[in-house]
């Protein structure tokens, strides 16, 4: 019993509920016999499971477990990506215009903490809450691709020689960049409270929009308008290197996006009480709010038109990637007509013919397998 008291000490201590991400511990005291103890596929649950968290297998969401294994399938490091025709043209005063200059900056001024806040959210929030071992798995590696994404943007602005107090506190000092942030803080609060429990209506309402809000929003919109500046960039042949880098943040992310809307849709499926129509209304509204937020941020770093792209055409392909991100979690679309002015950004997020795109060193982010760029 020692060990079971202990475990429930842990488990009081970080915040979880005794009985869900700690239910090893439960299971391993009970007097069932053993082959009832053993976990039933049929008991888990994406979250308030009753099943051991510590048992991956047997899969009942075997979508994670293949996101889990394509995501280390693509591995990559930002130090194996060469950044010195960046730096040649960076440190030369007639390489960048002063508004493609200021796109960089905006740019990394956002990244360089928004990788971070994903993080934590994900390692001091949604880990702890979600009770299906897959998805944890899943959950761990993308983890520390955040990680890897901040090392990226860092890697640029040391290699650029930026003045990194000026950019790592862009978020704090720049209102476009800030806004956005202080939208997403209050759900990261949500699920990092320790004293916040699932398993009311009310706390599942709370982690489902907090899922959302980090899938759909943070990592399936607020990340867009910068991802296209940048790869616009490369497209031209210049910061190629910080571009190579931003294409393999846009693969990541695009899983990320990817399984959150598989996470959110199982929820659902699970707990249809939880999608009420004041619950789908909230959520319509939060999108909306996220496109004006994103368009202002697209009106700060381009005031003019730059790259052949202009804040107007920003508008229209937020509109675009809010009704997807509403219709792929069963909401209607938010706004009629809209449509895509960037094509061959769907070309960059399928990622199925990158091959030296911008005309740089071909790099196989592999480890043990193949992956397959055709």
């Amino acid at each position: 019993m020692l060990r079971f008291e202990e475990n429930k000490a842990s488990a009081a201590g970080a915040g979880l509920a005794p009985g869900s991400a700690f239910g090893a511990a439960r299971v391993a005291e009970s007097d069932a016999p053993p082959e009832q103890r053993r976990v039933n596929i049929a008991d888990k649950r994406i979250i308030n499971g009753k099943t051991d968290v510590n048992q991956l297998v047997p899969f009942k969401y075997k979508w994670a477990w293949d996101k889990y294994l394509s995501a280390c399938a693509n591995h990559w490091m930002p130090q194996e990506i060469q950044m010195s025709r960046d730096i040649e043209l960076w440190k030369n005063p007639n390489g960048l215009t002063d508004d493609e200059r200021r796109v960089v900056k905006r740019n990394l001024g956002f990244f360089v903490t928004a990788d971070s806040l994903a993080a934590n959210n994900i390692v001091l929030g949604t880990y702890r809450h979600i009770t299906a071992p897959e998805c944890r798995q899943y959950l761990l590696r993308q983890a520390f691709e955040e990680a890897i994404h901040t090392h990226a943007y860092q890697y640029i602005v040391e290699s650029l020689q930026l003045d990194e107090g000026e950019v790592f506190n862009a978020y704090h000092e720049i209102p476009s960049i800030r806004d956005k942030d202080e939208f997403l803080i209050p759900f990261i609060d949500t699920l990092t409270d320790p004293s916040f429990r699932t398993g009311t209506p009310e706390n599942d309402q709370k982690l489902l929009k907090s899922l959302i809000v980090f899938a759909c929003i943070m990592e399936g919109l607020f990340f867009y308008v910068g991802f296209t500046q940048i790869l616009a960039l490369g497209r031209q042949n210049k910061m190629t290197g910080a571009a190579e880098q931003y294409q393999y943040i846009l693969r990541d992310e695009s899983m990320h996006c990817n399984f959150g809307i598989d996470v959110i849709n199982t929820v659902k499926l699970e707990n249809p009480h939880l999608w009420t129509q004041e619950f789908r209304e909230d959520i319509r509204g939060l999108m909306t709010k996220a496109v004006e937020l994103e368009y202002r941020y697209a009106e700060d770093t381009m005031p003019r038109g730059v790259l052949g792209l202009n804040a107007a055409m920003f508008k229209e392909y937020l509109r675009f990637i809010a009704n997807r991100r509403c219709q792929q979690i069963g909401l209607d679309a938010l706004f009629e007509g809209a449509t895509n002015p960037f094509p061959w950004m769907a070309e960059m997020i399928d990622l199925k013919k990158e091959r030296n795109f911008f005309e740089t060193r071909v790099i196989e982010y592999q480890t043990g397998g193949a992956l397959s760029w055709d």
